[in-house]
């Protein structure tokens, strides 16, 4: 057994269970962004958070073991998506990556926005014209250094 086939065994139980990840989520304290990141692999659990998703969605000790470890980060099968939604993403990146770089570096200097000191929120954004996807994402700023 290895981190994917967990991912997988958490995937297949939540269907069947009919589950939220937001439902995972709260049995955890913890934001449904983070807990479904690390339920699909992207994240290391304690023993307590590993033993309760154990119990959610029924795994075996090995696998109650592996969501301990720490994972190999970064998902995706290609470079390039091909997923549609997680394409939209990459094609974001493309067209505002330099504004973001710009105005961050104008705003805060010579740096990068941490994605290991994070927080992200998804919310429903009701709109008459059909609703939206509302993505907050606060990253702390990291300024290189010089030596």
């Amino acid at each position: 057994m290895n981190r994917n086939d967990v991912t997988e065994m958490i995937v297949e139980a939540k269907i069947a269970k009919g589950l939220k990840w937001a439902d995972v989520a709260a049995r955890l304290g913890l934001s449904k962004e983070w807990v479904t990141a690390g339920c699909l692999g992207q994240m290391t659990f304690d023993a307590a958070q590993a033993a309760t998703l154990g119990e959610i969605f029924g795994l075996p000790q090995q696998a109650v073991a592996l969501l301990q470890q720490v994972p190999y980060k970064g998902s995706l099968p290609t470079s390039v998506p091909t997923d549609p939604l997680i394409y939209r993403f990459h094609e974001l990146i493309s067209v505002y990556g330099t504004t973001l770089k710009a105005l961050i570096h104008e705003e805060f200097g010579d740096g990068i926005m941490s994605a290991i000191d994070f927080r992200m929120d998804l919310q429903r954004e009701p709109d008459a014209k059909g609703d939206r996807v509302q993505i907050v994402m606060s990253g702390k700023f990291l300024p290189y250094k010089t030596y």
